[in-house]
């Protein structure tokens, strides 16, 4: 699987030209683009009831990739094949009314992220009790900071019955209590015998709860296998400085 970006560079003559162009009212800006491959070659696949890590330097496509998977960003040459139910726990928080209630606000976004009315109105004591936000549910989302309102949204994406949830760095949304919390819901999903891909930098993490563990570098497969191997590979790489050494393009 591959993912391209086109980076615009804008393309300027001279001093003067780009002068005339800010001063006219109908100057156009020309640009060149760069094509930027955020993936490349990206082949790996995720069993029934097992775990993902994916870890890597910021920059290295982790994101992108968990992007494609939700199915928000689509890939330019290859595909996903996903049997069984997604949850992206991704861009938690988005879509909500900061003029309604804590608790409007989880019972629109249950509904938003699959959930029935039915068992919004039934879970949502619940997911404000997990969020820590009970005593909180009559005020207006305004009023919360922004890490409160993502422990909003992480609550209540967690609650759908999905086969697999896909995590993208959610266990720093909090303070260490709510943390552990998310560890434990995370635990127990495994028990179920969901799966989760899990994005983090959090390398114990991952060797907790990832049978398997995807190693990208500058977009590409660094390592594909067991956990522990993908995990020495990386820290081997910070220590020899690879990583700085194949740090280029855009973040």
């Amino acid at each position: 699987m591959w993912k391209r970006f086109r980076i615009p560079h804008e393309k300027r003559d001279t001093i003067l030209h780009s002068l005339a162009v800010l001063l006219s009212l109908h100057g156009k800006r020309r640009y060149t683009f760069e094509e930027f491959w955020a993936l490349r070659e990206i082949n790996f696949s995720l069993k029934h009831r097992e775990s993902l890590g994916i870890i890597g330097p910021n920059g290295s496509g982790k994101t992108t990739l968990l992007s494609i998977m939700a199915e928000t960003l689509r890939p330019d040459r290859g595909e996903v094949k996903t049997y069984g139910t997604v949850a992206p726990l991704l861009g938690l928080g988005i879509g909500f009314h900061t003029e309604l209630t804590v608790k409007e606000n989880a019972e629109v976004y249950g509904v938003l992220m699959g959930l029935t009315r039915k068992e919004v109105k039934a879970r949502t004591g619940a997911i404000l009790d997990f969020a820590g936000l009970t005593k909180f549910q009559d005020t207006k989302l305004m009023h919360l900071s922004s890490g409160m309102q993502v422990r909003l949204g992480f609550a209540i994406a967690i609650e759908r019955n999905a086969d697999i949830f896909l995590v993208d760095e959610a266990l720093s949304v909090g303070d260490m209590e709510f943390t552990e919390k998310c560890l434990n819901r995370f635990r127990e999903l495994k028990r179920m015998g969901k799966s989760i891909v899990l994005v983090s930098h959090d390398l114990p993490t991952i060797q907790s709860f990832c049978e398997q563990t995807l190693y990208l570098l500058q977009g590409q497969v660094r390592a594909n296998g067991p956990t522990g191997e993908s995990i020495n590979k990386y820290l081997a790489d910070i220590k020899e400085g690879t990583l700085i050494r194949n740090q280029i393009g855009p973040p």
